[in-house]
């Protein structure tokens, strides 16, 4: 294995045909109910109520503040940032233990990648702390790259996009595809000049998802396959 700067390269060599990269949480991931469970844990930290999945889908938008803008009718202060960040990613640690991969998700690494065709996870999730998690479930060998954040929360991963791709020598973003469960994956693979396939099994439902003017899915396979033909 090659450690880079912020990320674990686990394959290397020219790469000239379709390129999927993956997004984690909500999308290879399936951890939903820590999600949630975070963040109303978050959210009784100020006394706020409590929200449903459904709610969690029709209102979540980055950067992550202005999610709680929409609920809290204001922009939380740096104090209550600070509060509910901590909070959050303490809970979800706690209990992403919980969680594993989508169905089928492992199986369509191993086929893709079988077929010759590279991929590569982009997070926004945590770096240190996505590596072993992708790690523990014996599905690295498939990836050319593994980047999560590094850095404060709340931004947006159009950015880091641009570095990821930089980093993976011969990808072309052209052939590149974006998988993912929320608009900002569409946003990013914009950014770049990829293409973008979302999938409504995570944090946007179907509504959210299709403004983003891109092909939504209701399953990774239907993804994989949605990306094979705009990789074409």
């Amino acid at each position: 294995m090659i450690v880079s700067e912020g990320g674990y390269v686990f394959g290397m060599g020219k790469q000239t045909g379709a390129h999927i990269v993956w997004d984690w949480n909500g999308t290879l991931f399936h951890d939903n109910d820590a999600i949630i469970g975070a963040t109303n844990a978050a959210f009784a930290e100020l006394g706020l109520a409590s929200i449903t999945l459904e709610q969690y889908r029709a209102l979540y938008c980055v950067p992550v503040p202005k999610f709680y803008e929409r609920l809290m009718g204001r922009l939380p202060t740096e104090a209550e940032w600070e509060v509910m960040d901590e909070t959050f990613h303490r809970y979800y640690t706690e209990h992403r233990v919980r969680c594993g991969l989508t169905a089928g998700a492992a199986e369509l690494l191993a086929g893709w990648g079988s077929a010759g065709r590279s991929q590569s996870i982009l997070s926004m999730y945590v770096h240190d702390e996505l590596v072993p998690l992708v790690r523990g479930f014996g599905i690295e060998a498939h990836f050319l790259r593994v980047d999560g954040r590094v850095g404060p929360s709340g931004g947006s991963k159009a950015e880091h996009m641009v570095r990821h791709l930089r980093a993976l020598v011969g990808v072309d973003p052209a052939r590149t595809v974006v998988i993912g469960d929320a608009a900002d994956d569409a946003v990013a693979a914009r950014h770049v000049g990829a293409r973008a396939v979302l999938y409504t099994g995570g944090s946007h439902g179907r509504a959210s998802l299709e403004v983003a003017g891109v092909p939504v899915v209701d399953t990774l396979e239907e993804a994989v396959v949605e990306a094979q033909r705009l990789a074409a």
